[in-house]
Formats: structure tokens, C-alpha cells, sequence
């Protein structure tokens, strides 16, 4: 070990993850193909408050965007999500723009389509959150979610995340403005979600 090593903190070494049938980690240049074809599917990235990207260029930037994140100070981290079974890059999920100073962060996350409905993203979900709360000393996660995006409000919900009101027009993709919901979930209010 060297003393940079022993220097850095849990929240300055990428925190690797595992689940029962995930690993989480980190971003690298060779995901870029798998973040494109994700990111460039209309339908997957419908309500994910950005227009798809269309070339590898694209997702090239996006896995360096999220690299900068990790660069001090900290501003997140974003997590590749790979299935164990195949080694499948399936989406990503992470907390960014944290506040130190308030203990608070946001939450994003998104999948590949083929895989909704089998219960990954919760899986994920979990790890990042509960990591979040402890590595982080979060106080506080948001959330804002297109009110019409019934799975993702749901599956917030079963972590016990909380609306809070309506942000007007808050985001812009697609051409149009669109309102958010915006959602939290306290530290003390955070439970595991029943399988």
C-alpha cells in the first residue's frame, strides 16, 4: 500500500459494489458502445430528462463526464451496473451534485430496456443508496421524476422516498419544457424494499 493509499478515503477510491446478481462499477472508455446503446434508445431514455445521444462520440463524453465527478472534490459517482450472469453492461445509477455542506445529493439511474421488470434496478438501487447514506454521511437523496413515469415513481416509493411538490417546468427535452416531481427520502425514513 502505498501513502496515497492510505490517505484516501471510502468516498475518494471508487466504491465498487456487489448485490446477489450485480456489480457496480466504475465507468470505463470501453462502456462507451453499451452507454450509446442505452442513451440512444428513444424509448429507454423517454423520461430521463435528457434527448438520446445518437454517436459514439457522444457516449464518449458522457463516461468522461462521469469520470470528472469522481475528481476532487467529489462532486458523485455514477456506477456502470453489470450483470453477473453475462457481464453485461445493463445501465447506470448514481448520487451527484452533493453538498457536503447539507449532507444532500441527487439520484439518476437508467436501464437497458430489454431488462425492465426483473427487479435490478431495485437490487442496484440499494447498494448506492445505503452506500450513499453511509460512505456519503447523506442526510438527505433527491429525486425528480416526469410525473408520468409511473414505474420509476413506484419504485422510489418503495424505498420510501417522498413527494414533495410539483417543479414547473423544470426540465427541457424533447423540445419541450416539463414539469417534475420532485421527491426525497430522509436518512432515518431509507428502508430496503421488500423483495
Amino acid at each position: 500500500m502505498t501513502n496515497s493509499d492510505a490517505e484516501d478515503t471510502p468516498v475518494e477510491r471508487f466504491p465498487s459494489l456487489t448485490t446477489s446478481r450485480l456489480t457496480l462499477r466504475e465507468i470505463v472508455p470501453t462502456d462507451a458502445a453499451s452507454l450509446l446503446a442505452i442513451h440512444g434508445d428513444r424509448e429507454a431514455m423517454r423520461w430521463f430528462g435528457n434527448d438520446p445521444i445518437t454517436s459514439l462520440p457522444e457516449a464518449e463524453q458522457l463516461v468522461k463526464t462521469f469520470a470528472y465527478w469522481r475528481k476532487p472534490p467529489v462532486l458523485g459517482t455514477r456506477w456502470a451496473i453489470e450483470r453477473d450472469q453475462d457481464h453485461r453492461f445493463i445501465g447506470t445509477c448514481g448520487l451527484f451534485r452533493w453538498n457536503r455542506n447539507w449532507k444532500s445529493c441527487t439520484l439518476g439511474y437508467e436501464l437497458a430496456r430489454d431488462t425492465w421488470g426483473g427487479g435490478l434496478m431495485t437490487e442496484a438501487l440499494q447498494a448506492a443508496l445505503a452506500w450513499g447514506f453511509e460512505s456519503m454521511a447523506l442526510n438527505r437523496i433527491e429525486a425528480q421524476v416526469h410525473p408520468e413515469n409511473a414505474a420509476s415513481l413506484k419504485l422510489l416509493e418503495r424505498f420510501g422516498f417522498v413527494k414533495e411538490g410539483l417543479q414547473r417546468q423544470a426540465g427541457f427535452w424533447g423540445g419541450e419544457h416539463r414539469d417534475l416531481l420532485q421527491l426525497s427520502l430522509l436518512r432515518h425514513e431509507y428502508r430496503a424494499p421488500s423483495p
